[in-house]
């Protein structure tokens, strides 16, 4: 069992790890436990969740509806309501049990109830492993707009236990990658490197290159939790990508992205606009394309469409001072925070990745 210790809670990897929630449980002594799941997870995870919990408080299921669209301060409200109705007091214990929608609802909920009572979270999905279980990060959409309402505050503990990737769909999986990539692109081009044949991993693999993953974000969020410098590296690609994924979201007359998805798009354009701002080669640049399209579907993303998006891009919550900041890379491993980018620069980088197809 492998357990990865950052400067304010522990994380806790293979299904042995549940040894340490029952151990919480007996030395707090909860009042009572929620555990926060959707229609998925409910079926898919609780089971084998209630399986490993060891406990004589009341456990209560509080079931959500999944999906980004219901990440609002509206279903916040249920949940809280949920909570006061079934006696929640501020020695009672939430348990989010889900991918990044659950775990960022469920920790703000638990966050602001009765000013703040104790969570852990259970990721289920790849991208909550290796993005949301870290650092912290929690809150809701305002509308279509990403992650407006928030509080920094880290769980009790997170466990990773991978047996819940069984239950997830192949796009949900690469969903997951596009965060890990990343990890590499900011951080280490050695394990960038390890994904240039996905053919060849295998599920053993996989765990490894999940825990190294965790490790990469919880160096960088320990180094700076509350994102004034090197924190900010982690949004490679999301600036573009979130103003790409909310426009999705909220025409009707497209296919809602997946974040995953979104940040893989956004990540093409960043590393575009890299060669032209901070030094990142052509060769490098062709690398991280050619790697993401043999990963990630082609989107379609008409003229028509540069407009609105380039509007979202004043709503991300990286900018300050009416500025929109862009992380861009030097070079495969090494970043530069707070560069700004002109219009023109952007609709060139969606032009590249249209003509990438």
């Amino acid at each position: 069992m492998k357990t990865i210790e950052s400067n304010t809670n522990k994380i806790h990897f293979t299904t042995s790890a549940y040894q340490h929630v029952n151990t919480h449980i007996k030395e707090s002594n909860p009042s009572n436990i929620f555990i926060i799941v959707d229609e998925n997870t409910h079926k898919l995870c609780l089971p084998h969740l209630l399986s490993e919990i060891e406990t004589t408080s009341t456990i209560e299921i509080i079931e959500i509806e999944s999906g980004e669209i219901n990440k609002t301060i509206e279903t916040c409200v249920g949940v809280w309501n949920v909570l006061s109705e079934l006696g929640a007091d501020r020695k009672s214990l939430v348990i989010n049990l889900g991918g990044g929608v659950i775990t960022d609802l469920g920790g703000f909920v638990a966050s602001t109830f009765k000013r703040g009572i104790t969570f852990i979270n259970v990721p289920t999905t790849l991208l909550s492993m290796v993005d949301a279980s870290v650092g912290g990060k929690t809150g809701v959409d305002l509308g279509t707009l990403k992650n407006q309402i928030g509080v920094i505050n880290t769980p009790e503990m997170v466990i990773i236990d991978t047996t819940y990737l069984k239950t997830l769909a192949q796009n949900e999986m690469r969903s997951g990658l596009a965060e890990m990539l990343k990890h590499g692109l900011i951080q280490d081009k050695a394990y960038w490197d390890k994904f240039k044949d996905l053919s060849v991993l295998n599920s053993e693999h996989l765990d490894e290159l999940i825990y190294e993953s965790v490790l990469i974000k919880k160096h960088v969020v320990d180094i700076d939790p509350r994102e004034n410098g090197l924190r900010k590296t982690l949004n490679y690609g999301h600036t573009i990508g979130h103003a790409i994924e909310s426009y999705f979201l909220s025409n009707t007359h497209k296919t809602n992205l997946l974040h995953g998805e979104a940040i893989a798009i956004g990540m093409i354009l960043a590393s575009y606009i890299s060669t032209k701002l901070t030094g990142l080669s052509e060769a490098e640049n062709t690398e991280i394309k050619d790697l993401i399209l043999s990963i990630y579907d082609f989107v379609t993303i008409n003229e028509e469409d540069y407009e609105p998006i380039m509007e979202l891009l004043k709503y991300d919550k990286k900018n300050s001072h009416g500025n929109i900041n862009f992380v861009l890379l030097s070079a495969i491993g090494e970043t530069k925070i707070d560069c700004l980018v002109p219009n023109d620069l952007i609709i060139e980088a969606l032009n590249f990745y249209n003509d990438s197809y």
